[in-house]
């Protein structure tokens, strides 16, 4: 993953965190303000409805301006202007209170005017219907001309009104629980990208600084090999070769793990040429043939394309199928027998090597070509190799826009096909 998806990533995730935020956000203050305004509706209409009943009981006409004014959230008083006993003030607000709807435990005083204080304050529990002494005096209406009123308190509105809204409540829990979870994502990526690069750099480095030491080791061994006194020793000769076909074999991984790099930091640079792809599979086949030779196989080729001019990388071309050969042959438990077809299809080359290994089970067959992915080979542990080969060719001709695809039966053997469009000839 490079720095500049990983980037995106982040900010988008930022901006989707902030975006669910501010959403969420305006949704439950928007649903406590509606709550709040329905609540105080409710309080309102039931304060005039116990003013009215007080008014028919004592015989008092009230007023018409100013009769119920919310000095807070939870605190309203009533100005009834007149006498009025408190017995008769609390049957006539909780009569109002059930019309309205309302379950609330509620505090409320009178006003006396002679102390200039809120006497006779009660504490009235819905759930148990108990009435209790309050547990404080309420305010009164300071700076106010009320001779004759009454405040009604809600100390529990606020939890009420958050009761009432459980499924915001529950909503916001589990949206706030997913950004945790994406917030936990994003700082795991980044982890898991910074050991990435770690370990990227180190493999890169721990193969560069392996280069001095095999170029040397194969200087070394040519010279041991064109020693007379070596080629004459049987022995010493045998151990001199085994040397040098080491020494390529660790150079080839090399390579490939340096190539894997390059590929991961998307520095594919192609150079693109007209080749003759008949050609060049005639001058590699004598190098290709060996590998199966080692193993007194059978290698062929059926070149039947008229028009073999393709646009491809020569040197990506040729690793293509030197890897597709080389796994061919490893995968080959008896003499392999090896062929490398190419034929015209309409507008494009079809490139096929088939073999008859041990073939891929059907279930693995889609991850052959994922970087450093093995078929399990059973009992088998001869095959060597850091399951490179087809993540790399498959990863070329994904930079040159082939087709890439795979035929396999256990026990039979197994296909690969490549299909290049043609370059147009000119006119001459």
């Amino acid at each position: 993953m490079t720095n500049t998806i990983v980037r995106r990533v982040m900010l988008l995730g930022a901006l989707s965190i902030l975006s669910l935020l501010t959403v969420q956000t305006y949704w439950v203050l928007r649903t406590w303000d509606l709550q709040e305004r329905e609540f105080t509706r409710k309080v309102n209409q039931a304060l005039l409805d116990a003013a009215g009943g007080l008014s028919v009981l004592n015989e008092f006409t009230l007023q018409k301006q100013k009769l119920v004014e919310q000095l807070s959230s939870n605190y309203w008083v009533v100005n009834v202007d007149n006498f009025f006993e408190a017995d008769d003030l609390e049957f006539y607000l909780n009569k109002a209170f059930e019309v309205q709807g309302l379950k609330e435990d509620y505090q409320y005083g009178i006003f006396d005017c002679t102390s200039d204080q809120m006497v006779k304050g009660k504490m009235v529990k819905y759930a148990s219907k108990a009435v209790s002494e309050g547990e404080s005096p309420l305010p009164r209406h300071s700076g106010s001309e009320f001779n004759h009123y009454f405040g009604v308190q809600f100390p529990g509105m606020e939890a009420n009104i958050l009761s009432n809204m459980w499924w915001v409540v529950v909503f916001s829990v589990l949206m706030l629980t997913t950004v945790a979870f994406f917030t936990y994502s994003m700082f795991i990526i980044l982890r898991q990208k910074q050991l990435s690069e770690l370990q990227r750099d180190f493999i890169n480095n721990m193969t560069h600084e392996f280069k001095t030491p095999i170029s040397t080791i194969n200087i070394s061994t040519d010279v041991f090999l064109q020693n007379e006194f070596i080629k004459q020793d049987p022995r010493l000769n045998r151990y001199a070769g085994i040397i040098k076909e080491q020494v390529l074999r660790l150079n080839t991984q090399v390579e490939k793990v340096l190539q894997l790099a390059k590929i991961e930091r998307n520095n594919i640079e192609l150079n693109l040429e007209e080749i003759n792809l008949q050609e060049l599979i005639q001058n590699v086949s004598a190098s290709m043939s060996l590998k199966v030779d080692e193993k007194q196989g059978f290698f062929t080729l059926d070149l039947q394309a008229e028009n073999a001019i393709i646009r491809a990388d020569r040197m990506h071309l040729t690793n293509i199928l030197h890897n597709l050969v080389d796994n061919a042959v490893k995968y080959s438990q008896n003499k392999p027998a090896i062929g490398i077809k190419l034929y015209q299809e309409g507008k494009e080359l079809i490139l096929t090597v088939s073999d008859n290994g041990i073939g891929i089970p059907k279930e693995h067959q889609k991850r052959v070509f994922d970087k450093f992915y093995r078929v399990p080979t059973g009992n088998v542990h001869n095959i060597k190799g850091f399951g490179l080969g087809l993540f790399y060719v498959k990863t070329m001709c994904t930079a040159h826009r082939w087709k890439l695809r795979l035929e396999s039966e256990p026990g039979t053997g197994t296909k690969i096909e490549i299909k290049m469009p043609i370059k147009k000839a000119a006119r001459t």
